[in-house]
């Protein structure tokens, strides 16, 4: 039975990575890989784990294979961890069948980028506001706005802290723009009482800062999550030596992922770990550079993540 974790639950904060999606050899999803990601995600201790997110590589699967993974990943975890799921799409109705989906499937949370399409097509304020009313109303669960530049949508801090006060279920921002740690800060100060959950993504790459500005989550890749969860222990405990010290240790992998990997990154070093067979993406994504693949593997040794030795 999937335990449904209400919106008036201790707010959810702390590491709550992206699930990626595996493939077989030939593109076909992996619902056995993909059962095994999870088992290893909440090994590693993690938070929360969301699903179908930009680096599940959502704009490559069908809506029936979403439909399939939101059903699969809910009923394999169980209630063990919350489960956010993400339900972006430039057409608000859609978007809000997508949020209905997930809410009876027992998801815990939504996670929506503003709607865009292309490098040119976005709503203006005034649709972006009711886009996301209207699949706050389709849900009745939390929301997590992902402000990234993928969008090209600039969310303003204003336009934010007006859409936590007017639709209160609007209560998580994921910040990844440049300068996260100064929107942060300004969000935080200018919604007070507002904003449950300020996280920051990209994989961690800024989250001492992020963190000193007043982030209290993440949502990094499946990588490391568990090397990463230390960070924010002591920095919310007052220890920011102790977590400067382990940011520190991890900061030249995170680096590597962001800048040379991308989503690839994670399912490489699963698949090193045997967390799943194959760390193949869908074409036109290409898979890593022998070289880039080697760079990693050497950096991630240097650590030994949970998931390069979960399935050994």
């Amino acid at each position: 039975m999937v335990q449904v974790h209400p919106a008036s639950a201790q707010p959810f904060a702390g590491v709550l990575p992206i699930a990626p999606t595996p493939f077989t050899d030939t593109g076909e999803l992996d619902l056995d890989g993909q059962r095994r990601v999870l088992d290893c995600m909440v090994d590693q201790g993690v938070d929360g784990i969301c699903i179908l997110a930009n680096y599940s590589e959502q704009f490559l699967l069908t809506d029936a294979e979403r439909d399939t993974l939101v059903e699969l990943c809910l009923s394999h975890v169980d209630g063990r961890v919350p489960v956010i799921v993400t339900c972006s799409h430039f057409s608000s109705r859609i978007a809000a069948e997508r949020a209905r989906k997930a809410a009876s499937a027992g998801a815990a949370m939504l996670m929506l980028m503003p709607p865009y399409h292309g490098a040119t097509l976005r709503a203006d304020e005034k649709g972006t506001f009711e886009h996301f009313a209207r699949v706050a109303e389709a849900a009745r669960l939390p929301i997590m706005i992902q402000d990234a530049p993928l969008s090209g949508v600039n969310l303003s801090v204003p336009f934010l802290v007006r859409l936590a006060r007017e639709v209160p279920l609007v209560r998580y921002l994921k910040v990844e723009v440049p300068g996260a740690a100064a929107k942060l800060r300004n969000l935080i100060e200018a919604g007070a009482g507002l904003i449950a959950g300020p996280f920051d993504g990209e994989e961690s790459i800024t989250l001492m800062a992020d963190l000193d500005a007043g982030a209290t989550g993440t949502m990094p890749s499946a990588l490391l999550p568990e090397l990463i969860k230390p960070v924010l222990e002591h920095h919310r405990a007052g220890r920011r030596r102790e977590a400067a010290a382990a940011y520190a240790r991890i900061l030249p992998l995170i680096n590597f992922e962001n800048r040379q990997c991308g989503l690839r990154g994670a399912k490489t070093v699963m698949m090193e770990g045997g967390v799943m067979k194959s760390d193949a993406v869908r074409h036109p994504l290409e898979p890593l550079h022998p070289a880039t693949r080697k760079g990693l593997l050497e950096l991630a040794a240097e650590v030994d993540p949970l998931a390069l030795r979960w399935g050994r």
